[in-house]
């Protein structure tokens, strides 16, 4: 019987008695992983926290992350997965609307102290009330040791993983809205197991499997795509903390890994190292690319750097808990680059017109996706809730596609103004919310435009306020920088006196995105 519970199916993996996690020269079985994660739930059942409560997790791709992880899923504690690029806005909005009473974080990246940052930021989230880092964090604040140094009481342990029901929340994934407001997708265990279940059945995932785990944890492409198909399959996960394409390149080759999935913009980095054909990547059985399609120059140059691997195509959103549509194995090269691929195991897709009403195949309308692996809602967030999912368990997708008669989905395009930079998925409207904050700015309007490298990059059109100098493009990156997410910042701005207006007085975008298109240079 297949595990019904994140927590559940780490105990069941514990029985296989075979490697999970290779992290650099160490390697972690399922059973030690299964009895760290046993110390965090007791660590974390002392400290106050139990079935419902929300705990914050800031970090990078380590064992110590995902013992947070399976630890707090194991006694119905919901995470909150924070991006180490995230900064106060983001920070601040997420651990408020999701009601964290702990956040356990890295002390500090290459380019920011988390730890000062949090030391000092304490009073603008009174509900965080602990505090628990990696490394020894700021005064009165505990550790990841002391907080897995006692050992587990087994009777309060039972009882609290008992009391997990594979329909609470797992994760609160937050992802950017087009209203601007970052919005958390509830993604129960029973919706992250559905959808890494039919991932591996789809692609005869096994115990023979080595997954690259370069994907980050706060996404569902890193942690139900990679890790949680591979506990589910059996399969181990060569971590690295962070994507890096000559760290990738080696790790693939020292672990021998099989399974190797990436955005994009990551396999044309790798692709574009000089000592690629350095590397031996023989024990790459397939390729799969998510986030965006891949363009049929690109497919081929993956098919000619991994020789023997095919590339699939995938398609998942938070709302999906993970991946929902899949190349099937037979695809010729030509089909995975133009179609998504079909929905996979026993979900089910339909595409629909503005009226609700179903479309005959070849008719281009929104996707939408039921089954298993559709999450539980927004969190906190009726109506938002409500527009997109919908009676009878239906997701919209807010993705324009056809259906093909074979059942192969097209996408045509995005249902609003969503566009994904390095396979990260940015709204402008959040960001136009920052630049009109700038005292020089009037009106900014965002745009998604093409980017050989970035699949899509931002390009702002920013109207000066009257009576001020205008900002400069350098200045306005800077500004950009301090307040968001790095993927966030645009790649281009256009100062300009005026924008194309609609007649009831909305910026055109799609004017300014036709005038882009016809002459690029502008």
């Amino acid at each position: 019987m297949r595990a019904r519970t994140a927590g559940a199916a780490l105990a069941d993996a514990a029985a296989r008695g075979k490697a999970f996690l290779h992290d650099g020269d160490d390697t972690v079985t399922f059973a030690e992983f299964d009895e760290l994660a046993d110390r965090v739930a007791a660590g974390l059942l002392a400290r106050g926290i139990g079935r419902g409560d929300r705990v914050g997790l800031l970090g990078l791709n380590t064992p110590q992350w995902l013992a947070a992880f399976f630890g707090a899923a194991r006694i119905g504690a919901v995470v909150v997965p924070l991006n180490v690029r995230y900064r106060e806005q983001e920070l601040t909005h997420m651990l408020e609307r999701s009601g964290a009473r702990t956040v356990i974080s890295v002390d500090a990246v290459p380019d920011f102290d988390f730890a000062a940052f949090f030391d000092g930021f304490r009073d603008r989230v009174p509900g965080v009330s602990d505090y628990v880092f990696f490394g020894a964090g700021f005064a009165g604040s505990g550790t990841f040791d002391e907080l897995t140094a006692a050992p587990p009481d087994p009777a309060a342990l039972a009882a609290a993983r008992a009391a997990v029901d594979p329909a609470d929340p797992l994760l609160i994934l937050y992802t950017s809205g087009t209203t601007g407001r970052p919005k958390g997708a509830t993604i129960t265990h029973r919706s992250v197991l559905a959808s890494a279940q039919a991932q591996a059945d789809h692609f005869g995932m096994s115990e023979s499997d080595v997954l690259l785990g370069h994907l980050p944890f706060n996404h569902v492409g890193g942690i139900t795509c990679t890790i949680m198909s591979a506990l589910v399959s059996g399969g181990s996960v060569a971590l690295l903390p962070a994507f890096g394409p000559d760290a990738a390149l080696r790790a693939i080759e020292r672990y021998r890994v099989t399974f190797c999935g990436a955005v994009p913009t990551m396999y044309v980095l790798m692709l574009g190292r000089d000592d690629f054909a350095d590397h031996d990547l023989s024990s790459v059985r397939l390729c799969v690319a998510g986030g965006s399609n891949v363009e049929p120059a690109l497919a081929e140059a993956i098919r000619r750097g991994f020789p023997g691997a095919p590339l699939y195509g995938l398609y998942g959103l938070s709302e999906s808990s993970g991946a929902c549509v899949l190349s099937p194995l037979d695809d010729d090269p030509e089909t995975v680059s133009r179609t998504l691929g079909v929905i996979i195991g026993d979900f089910e897709a339909r595409v629909t017109g503005p009226d609700g009403a179903v479309l005959p195949p070849g008719e281009t309308g929104e996707l939408q996706v039921r089954g298993g692996c559709v999450a539980a809602g927004y969190w906190d967030m009726p109506a938002e809730t409500a527009e997109v999912f919908l009676p009878d368990g239906w997701l919209a997708t807010g993705d324009m596609v056809a259906m093909e008669p074979g059942g192969h989905l097209v996408l045509r395009g995005r249902k609003k103004e969503m566009y994904i930079q390095g396979g990260f998925n940015v709204y402008p409207v959040e960001i136009e919310n920052v630049l009109t904050a700038h005292p020089k700015v009037a009106m900014a309007a965002g745009i998604g435009v093409p980017d050989e490298v970035l699949g899509e990059v931002g390009r702002f059109y920013v109207v000066p306020r009257p009576g001020n100098q205008p900002p400069t493009a350098e200045e306005l990156t800077a500004y950009c920088r301090d307040r968001l997410a790095d993927y966030k910042v645009p790649r281009q701005f256009v100062v300009t006196t005026e924008v194309p207006m609609t007649p009831v007085g909305k910026i055109h975008k799609a004017l300014l995105k036709e005038r882009h298109l016809s002459n690029p240079g502008d």
